[in-house]
């Protein structure tokens, strides 16, 4: 997908070279962060965290025809997401994302002006977020493009929340609502299909902004911290839903050797998610537990912080933790008890599949 100015032919990516490409790309950064004392420019960047907060680093790849489409992803929210799906991490470990770095490899296909878009939109997340483009690298691709961002944060002493410290009567909660990534992607992979099949047929999307902007241009739950923060109240675990809800609750169970209670009633799914997965004769519950790429947190808190935090906003209260021997249930409206299979995103296999 190429991003041409109306007037102007685009500029091949040999006319600039490496270098002239880093600094075309990299001319516009502004540093906000004081820990930042050197940022794009050198062999490395150099930031100095305050001595009472530890340092949090995490890194994940993008690749073409695996976690995103070109025909149907316009290159600025790509750039934005790539961005905002690294620093949901660092708001799973209850940090502050400080510095980011963004690397590339891209195919001869690209030009210059795609790549401006893209960088457009990594620019745009990174001035809501508050957070410094400090590096990063570039080289070629015979297989499309491929994005690997690091995204670099900061947590005070003793606040840093793993996915290992969940016990038994701790409620599980839920930020936002769950299902709509992945019923955004439904839509665009089926509209997809039938433009592939003819291309004369324009896509049918009307109606449906708040599903595919779940799924084109997420946001990381930095509003959820701070709003912890004030309450005082620090989650015994949590982790960012980006492979879905089974997965996450099991990979905390697992961690922390508890078992769990969900209740199907009390998943929060927005009404869109609910009519289009219907229109697609799915199973809106089934949505909500393995679809992937909300980025909406799941952390437990002790059972005293009840009343804090059923009266936050934006937070459902699912379920809660059990001893391990009576395993990892959802409560079905219904009543009955089933285990939790983790269905979500594999990124190995390329599907969703069982783990």
């Amino acid at each position: 997908m190429e991003f041409e100015d109306k007037n102007n032919e685009p500029t091949q990516l040999g006319e600039l070279g490496e270098f002239g490409l880093i600094k075309h790309l990299t001319q516009n950064i502004k540093l906000q962060q004081p820990s930042t004392v050197y940022g794009v420019g050198d062999d490395a960047a150099i930031i100095q965290p305050t001595a009472d907060h530890q340092t949090l680093v995490s890194t994940d790849m993008l690749v073409e025809g695996v976690h995103f489409d070109l025909l149907y992803t316009p290159l600025k929210h790509l750039g934005y997401k790539a961005v905002v799906v690294n620093l949901s991490d660092i708001y799973a470990m209850n940090g502050f994302p400080k510095q980011i770095t963004v690397s590339l490899a891209v195919s001869n296909r690209m030009s210059v002006e795609a790549l401006e878009e893209f960088y457009e939109g990594v620019l745009l997340a990174c001035d809501f977020y508050a957070v410094d483009l400090v590096g990063g690298d570039t080289t070629s691709s015979n297989s499309g493009l491929v994005i690997s961002v690091t995204a670099i944060g900061e947590v005070a002493n003793g606040k840093a929340v793993k996915r290992s410290g969940a016990k038994e009567n701790d409620l599980i909660c839920v930020s936002g609502d769950l299902g709509g990534a992945y019923m955004g992607l439904q839509l665009l992979e089926r509209e997809k299909r039938i433009f592939e099949e003819n291309s004369q047929i324009q896509p049918d999307l009307g109606g449906k902004d708040y599903i595919l902007e779940r799924q084109i241009k997420p946001e990381a739950r930095h509003d959820i911290i701070t709003k912890l923060e004030e309450l005082g109240i620090l989650p015994t675990a949590m982790m960012d839903i980006s492979d879905g809800l089974s997965s996450e609750i099991l990979h905390i169970c697992e961690s922390s050797e508890v078992g769990c209670a969900l209740y199907e009633e009390k998943l929060p799914i927005d009404p869109m998610t609910v009519t289009t997965a219907e229109d697609f004769n799915l199973d809106p519950t089934v949505c909500a537990m393995n679809g992937g790429e909300d980025y909406e947190l799941i952390f437990t808190v002790p059972i005293e912080d009840h009343e804090k935090i059923r009266g936050m906003e934006g937070i459902s209260i699912i379920g809660h933790i059990t001893e391990t021997n009576t395993g990892r249930m959802l409560i079905t409206k219904g009543g009955t008890a089933q285990p939790i299979m983790a269905q979500g995103w594999n990124p190995i296999l390329n599907k969703n599949d069982e783990e």
